[in-house]
């Protein structure tokens, strides 16, 4: 059972002013481990172990995490997912937007104060590594908890996606190529709870237990149940909310559940605790593949560990329906940005991801590094880059952004350094020839107090609108959080009050040491020139067009007919060669002729 230390739920009825210190040196390592119990594979782990250890504080506590990167192959960063970073932006930790990645050898302080309560969790940032395991919860505190008193223990539990291969090889070989031009994401091996399968978690009857639930997968969304026992919702991603009974979950990646679920009376039975993959997720489902994760509430180790009914229906929570505590009436937008999902190929056949025409490609110098170097200028959007594809907020209002997915897939979107009203979303299109787009004459149905998070998904070829409050000078992201999607391109970046950044923000001297150490630029603009802010010579842009007429379709036609040709001419190069002599040699036999070895008729 993953319970969380004694220590700091005792510390949690500290004070303010006995807000603490927590510190901690990070290794960062490989690390064998096998947990699904197929074989042992190298995955990221930190001081020697894996599953990385969580990270608990209070809530007001500074959180000081010295990383050094010993992985000897491969540079590393830390997002501390959902935390503010509240006046310290350059701690956020996603790498190319507020730093640098973190070079092999180098070490790197994460230093930021937390004042917000609730369920988060931490994450490498830099490409698709975290599915290599870099990941964990990171949970908060908090005395003034709506729900403390109702509870008996604090527990924590993880589901995931996991993968046998590295993510690197995977985006190397199977994703980003051009043997790939659908973009099909690489498929799960499996599906993990709390790192593990087949778990018997132990618990008491008549007890009410507090269940952070965090989805720290790379693609797919689950499906969470515990049979026999319905709970009550209590928290979503650090905003907690009006209780609300549920029976099932359904999580994406990135977002978490905090439930009370209260034991039976009885010790007679153990009851399977499940979590399923959304299998509408995959573009095939292999017969190898078990997309259930299978658990156990334990009453009774000695007892009998029941398999779990089969569900056909699942019916899930609807979380826009989740009343905040903190009741909130719709926000006027001030300023609207409108968003086109579309996933395509560009010149060199791989397919990418892109917000209306742009698919993020990231600057050589880090985003925010730019906004500390360019003065006056950083209000001026173009010193960013092309490809960043970034817009630059004023301070103090309130942003809309509306989402439409012209995608025949999900896509759970995050926004670092805020929470957001989820104004509105759509059901999923009726047929794939149907394209769902929000018109803003003709709203939907909003709630009354719309709920609020960090991540929400889009339903396929639907819409979302969501609405913050621009209160948060720093520079922060907004993507796709399946990684696979991040990787393709599928991100933009907000510049929130860049000259009141400049003004309260201070990046340390080992942030632009582990860029020297890797050989990162760290001034001026996107190009990383600091002459002319606005001569973009050089900087990182996507692909070119693919030429008229093609499409993924006449790509894979195109890969294919290439390859058969040239089987062919091997082929052809193959038999010949190796026939020859026989034909000649016939042929010598039929004429009368003497033949040798060379081949030569005499």
């Amino acid at each position: 059972m993953r319970v969380l230390s004694l220590a700091a739920s005792l510390a949690a009825s500290a004070s303010l002013a006995l807000a603490a210190t927590v510190y901690h040196d990070f290794s960062i390592e490989w690390v064998t481990a096998n947990p699904d119990g197929a074989f042992e594979r190298n995955l990221i782990g930190v001081n020697g172990q894996w599953p990385p250890p969580p990270i608990e504080c209070n809530i007001h506590d500074r959180v000081i995490i010295n990383v050094t990167n010993n992985l000897g192959n491969e540079p590393t960063s830390l997002h501390f997912h959902g935390i503010f970073q509240n006046g310290t932006t350059a701690m956020d930790g996603p790498v190319e937007v507020t730093q640098c990645p973190i070079p092999v050898g180098s070490s790197f302080v994460y230093n930021f104060t937390v004042d917000q309560p609730g369920t988060y969790w931490y994450h490498s940032h830099y490409t698709a590594q975290y599915p290599d395991g870099l990941r964990a919860p990171f949970i908060v505190h908090d005395p003034e908890d709506p729900q403390r008193g109702n509870y008996d223990e604090d527990l924590y539990l993880t589901v995931s996606d996991y993968y046998h291969d590295g993510a690197p090889w995977l985006t190397e070989h199977k994703f980003l190529t051009v043997i790939n031009p659908t973009g099909s994401e690489p498929i799960p091996d499996a599906a993990l709870i709390n790192d593990t399968q087949n778990l018997k978690w132990s618990v008491r009857p008549n007890t009410t237990y507090k269940i952070r639930i965090v989805n720290v997968g790379a693609l797919v969304s689950q499906y969470i149940w515990f049979e026999g026992h319905d709970f009550q919702i209590v928290e979503i991603d650090g905003v907690y909310v009006e209780p609300a009974t549920a029976s099932m979950l359904y999580i994406t990646v990135a977002q978490r559940y905090t439930i009370l679920l209260t034991t039976k009376n009885s010790t007679d039975t153990n009851f399977p605790m499940m979590a399923s993959f959304d299998t509408d997720m995959l573009d095939t489902v292999p017969d190898t593949l078990n997309y259930n994760a299978t658990g156990w509430l334990t009453y009774d180790e000695s007892g009998d560990f029941p398999d779990a009914a089969v569900i056909y229906d699942f019916d899930f929570y609807d979380d826009f329906n989740l009343v905040p505590v903190e009741r909130m009436e719709p926000w006027e937008p001030d300023y609207s940005i409108t968003l086109t999902v579309v996933m395509q190929n560009l010149g060199d056949g791989v397919n990418y991801a892109f917000f209306n025409d742009l698919t993020y490609t990231a600057p050589k110098v880090p985003t925010l590094m730019t906004v500390m170097s360019s003065g006056n200028m950083s209000t001026d959007a173009a010193v960013y880059g092309t490809n960043t594809h970034t817009y630059v907020l004023e301070h103090n209002q309130v942003v809309e952004i509306v989402l439409n997915n012209a995608d025949p897939g999900k896509h759970p979107f995050h926004l670092h350094g805020h929470v957001f009203q989820v104004i509105e979303r759509s059901e999923a299109a009726p047929d794939d020839n149907t394209f769902l787009v929000y018109d803003a004459d003709n709203p939907g149905t909003v709630n009354q107090y719309p709920m609020r998070r960090d991540t929400v998904y889009v339903r396929p070829q639907g819409y979302f609108v969501i609405r913050f409050r621009s209160d948060n000078p720093g520079v922060w992201f907004f993507h796709c959080h399946i990684e696979w999607h991040l990787e393709q391109g599928l991100a933009l970046v907000l510049v929130e009050a860049p000259l009141l950044i400049q003004e309260r923000q201070v990046i340390p001297e080992d942030h632009y040491a582990a860029c020297r150490a890797g050989g990162y630029a760290y001034e001026g603009n996107a190009a990383a020139n600091t002459v002319n802010l606005l001569d973009l010579t050089g900087e990182p842009l996507q692909q070119k067009p693919l030429p008229n007429g093609f499409t993924a379709r006449g790509i894979v036609a195109m890969v294919f007919s290439c390859v058969s040709a040239f089987l062919g001419m091997g082929f052809i190069a193959y038999y010949g060669m190796s026939e020859l002599k026989t034909t000649e040699r016939e042929v010598a036999e039929i004429v009368g002729e003497p033949y040798d070895d060379s081949g030569e008729s005499k």
